[in-house]
């Protein structure tokens, strides 16, 4: 099967991967015939990227990231404690946060678990799943990604779980910020701006008063908006005045943001994400926090379509660990015409060769 934006998938297209809504039921089954209509349906639901079946393609499978179960009921437990505190006063807040605490992080435990135990490299992009908050789902995401990180790292399993929900917390200060203005669809005013900016505080004073949590957990949600040369907020922090977690929930935090839909811009490809990180790499991201990402989250996709910079054309067809820009290719195209026998190359081995370009079909 193919990865393709979902503005390039036709009338009569199938899908390959069942798509899920928020609360992890199918929406749309793998197999479905697409109409106009479907897909219309898709591009309003801000659904960025979708795998196609295709006959040539058929023998590729990417993996899922975490098992649909363990995804659902995570997102379910952000869900309700997230829209629990939007309707609270921050000392009902404190109370509603302290009573899930064994709940989020015997969900950590869990996702740290099979984040080890599955040897392919994290993609969230296999697993496609419509929002009705782009908070509860990014929260899932930005700890997913975070584990990542952590685990190759190599953080032992304390550090990992209080990084965990140091991640899954991270935004609980946004809950705090007027709905009318955290939803709001049009350019923000400076004031409302500055509003929003206010989540990281908000955050921190939350959840510094929660004595099941550990501080560092508080100080994930207060520094993952600080920039290595001061330029982030709400401190101006610098360097090593920013803890540890704060730079990495600050690598997942940007790369989530980016490689998913928004009112004012399309979702980024993850190697376009992660050129992003790549230009704030020393100025306002940790570089070895940037590796360690690289490492552990497939950049270019299984099922994704690229260019390799001999000319020939294919489609990413297994990851090799470790080495996300590496990944084995299906060769479909070779000196401009399509082939009738494809065949697979390993960029791990074909160290002359490198994906110069990425396309959406």
């Amino acid at each position: 099967m193919r990865l393709v934006t979902i503005d390039s998938v036709k009338p009569g297209d199938k899908l390959g991967r069942n798509i899920y809504n928020d609360n992890g039921n199918i929406l749309l089954a793998a197999g479905k015939e697409l109409s106009e209509k479907l897909i219309n349906r898709l591009v309003q639901l801000d659904i960025p990227f979708a795998y196609i079946e295709d006959e040539q393609t058929k023998h590729i499978k990417p993996g899922t990231s975490i098992p649909e179960q363990l995804r659902r009921e995570a997102a379910d437990t952000i869900k309700k404690i997230l829209n629990d505190i939007k309707h609270e006063n921050s000392v009902s807040a404190s109370f509603i946060v302290e009573k899930a605490v064994r709940k989020f992080s015997g969900l950590i435990r869990s996702i740290i678990g099979e984040i080890k135990g599955n040897k392919e490299l994290l993609s969230l992009l296999a697993d496609v799943y419509t929002y009705d908050n782009y908070i509860f789902t990014h929260s899932l995401n930005v700890t997913l990604y975070t584990l990542a990180i952590g685990i190759e790292l190599k953080l032992d399993q304390k550090q990992a779980e209080i990084l965990g929900l140091g991640a899954i917390l991270h935004d609980v200060g946004k809950m705090l910020v007027p709905t009318e203005v955290l939803m709001k669809e049009g350019r923000l005013t400076e004031e409302e701006f500055h509003m929003i900016k206010k989540h990281s505080e908000f955050g921190f004073h939350l959840l510094r008063g929660i004595h099941t949590l550990p501080l560092l957990v508080a100080h994930c949600a207060y520094q993952h908006h600080e920039r290595l040369d001061g330029s982030g907020y709400p401190r101006g922090l610098v360097s090593d005045e920013i803890h540890q977690f704060g730079k990495i929930i600050a690598v997942a935090d940007v790369f989530d943001a980016v490689t998913s839909n928004r009112v004012y811009r399309k979702a980024m490809l993850p190697h376009e994400g992660l050129e992003i990180l790549y230009a704030g790499s020393g100025s306002q991201f940790d570089p070895n926090v940037i590796e360690a990402f690289r490492k552990a989250v497939a950049i270019y996709p299984t099922g994704l379509t690229v260019e390799l910079s001999d000319g020939r054309k294919g489609v990413v067809s297994a990851q090799n660990s470790g080495m996300s820009e590496r990944p084995k290719i299906f060769i479909l195209e070779q000196k401009g015409r399509k082939l009738d026998h494809a065949y697979e190359i390993n960029l791990q081995t074909e160290t002359s060769l490198m994906i110069v370009q990425c396309m959406p079909e």
